[in-house]
């Protein structure tokens, strides 16, 4: 059974390029243009892996992914963060998320960490 990746990426143009990317490595991909439909989804346990955006027009992903990590459902699914902005230890540690990419990002390089993420 393929992985299960959650995306939430406010911009169309970086969204449409990571489904692109997973989708081609045979993952199941599903994303999310802001804090509020993520919220809002309908699968939140059987997921393998997320990918939060630090800055989205209705929210954080450093605040989703804090909430994640203290929810009992979601606490064991890896958050990989990704940000053009954040200093990647601060994230890491005020988000406590598995991972940290900055923008812009080798494609190569941020399909290596989803699979070493996943693996």
């Amino acid at each position: 059974m393929n992985k299960h990746i959650q995306i939430v990426e406010d911009d169309g143009d970086i969204r449409f390029i990571v489904e692109y990317i997973l989708e081609d490595a045979n993952y199941v991909v599903e994303s999310f243009e802001n804090a509020t439909t993520f919220i809002n989804r309908e699968r939140v346990e059987q997921v393998d892996l997320i990918i939060l955006d630090v800055m989205l027009p209705d929210g954080n992903g450093i605040d989703l992914c804090r909430n994640l990590k203290l929810n009992e459902n979601t606490v064991n699914i890896p958050v990989i963060i990704m940000s053009a902005h954040a200093g990647s230890q601060s994230v890491l540690e005020e988000a406590c998320a598995d991972d940290f990419i900055n923008k812009p990002f080798d494609l190569d390089n941020f399909l290596t960490r989803v699979k070493k993420i996943l693996n």
